[in-house]
């Protein structure tokens, strides 16, 4: 009986091929450089540290908690129009009047956005002109904002860069540059995470008035945030001795409560200023009230009649000073566009 002859073995085999495919190593053969900065890489998403947003962004609960952005004395209207929902783009008419420290004015703004472009563009009744211009994504934004006034020491434009990264953010600014002697003031600042709750970085300042003279400066920033996100902590220490502290955290879903404390110890001067704030959500309405250590208490009411109107109170006490102001202002908004295109379902 014929045996059958054993097939022939591959010459072009590779006995020393693995079987199965390997998992890349850390390990690149290009460059003892690329390799470690592929470790580290590597080793950085493994730890999958959360993004801790922007410097600029880094006392945002705190600034929308206490009521420095809002407060308000004499009377204010603001008449919103929208003229389209998606690109938005709306007009508003402000006025002003009655105030103690400022004079009476009329201002005329638009917003045009969509996912990558934010346009504002404002104009108030002494011909001064302000623009803001963004374009980019949430990773990587560009902007542009400019100051326009028949007074020459309040121009201003300012260039910025911001790019956010998985667990750090980075920011670059430029405000009133000038490329033949390199005048203007220069901002750059970091911050990372390097917890899944803590976030430390700084930010460095250099001011260039003339060709001759120029200051640098670093500060140092540090931001504490809680594992469920209901409270953050953040400190900034300035070189001149100014330390600012901040804590905010959220006690239910319609109360917020947020303390602010700054210190100054620098050799000629000793200061200290605390703030402590809070605010209430209701169904239609806002609540914000506000004491500091000068002796101030303030206080806002936001009531939403309707969707599309809103009448704001404002007050504030100064017990030291013996002075006290109080504002009242509306908010109307109005569209010309049909429940359809609001994407209103009509009952």
């Amino acid at each position: 009986m014929a045996s059958i002859p054993a097939p022939e073995k591959d010459v072009h085999h590779n006995p020393y091929a693995p079987e199965t495919p390997v998992t890349p190593s850390y390990f690149n053969p290009v460059s003892p450089f690329f390799n470690a900065y592929d470790r580290f890489a590597r080793w950085r998403a493994d730890l999958g540290l959360p993004q801790p947003g922007t410097v600029e962004n880094l006392q945002k609960e705190v600034k929308a908690t206490h009521l420095s952005n809002y407060i308000f004395d004499g009377a204010r209207a603001d008449l919103t129009k929208g003229l389209s929902i998606n690109p938005l783009f709306q007009v508003t008419h402000s006025f002003a009047l009655g105030s103690q420290t400022l004079p009476p004015s009329y201002n005329f703004g638009a917003i045009f956005a969509n996912p990558k472009v934010f346009l504002q563009g404002s104009v108030d009744h002494e011909g001064s002109v302000s623009a803001r211009f963004n374009y980019g994504n949430p990773n990587y934004v560009s902007k542009m904002q400019a100051q326009l006034s028949q007074q020459p020491d309040q121009n201003m434009i300012q260039l910025e860069q911001d790019y956010n990264g998985q667990d750090f953010s980075v920011n670059l600014k430029a405000i009133n540059p000038s490329p033949t002697n390199l005048t203007g003031i220069y901002v750059g600042s970091y911050l990372q995470s390097i917890t899944k709750n803590l976030a430390v970085g700084f930010e460095s300042l250099y001011q260039r008035p003339n060709s001759q003279t120029g200051d640098f400066s670093t500060s140092y920033l540090a931001k504490l945030t809680s594992t469920d996100k209901n409270w953050i902590a953040t400190a900034q220490l300035q070189p001149s001795g100014v330390l600012q502290a901040t804590y905010w955290q959220k006690l239910s879903e319609k109360v917020e409560v947020a303390a602010d404390l700054q210190v100054l110890a620098a050799p000629t001067r000793r200061d200290a200023i605390a703030t402590l704030g809070a605010k209430y959500d209701f169904r239609v309405a806002t609540f914000r009230a506000q004491v500091d250590s000068t002796g101030k208490v303030s206080a806002l009411l936001e009531q939403r009649f309707v969707p599309a109107f809103a009448f704001l109170v404002a007050g504030e006490i100064d017990h030291f000073k013996n002075a006290a102001k109080v504002g009242v202002g509306v908010m109307i908004e109005s569209s010309s566009l049909t429940p359809e295109e609001m994407g209103v379902v009509p009952v």
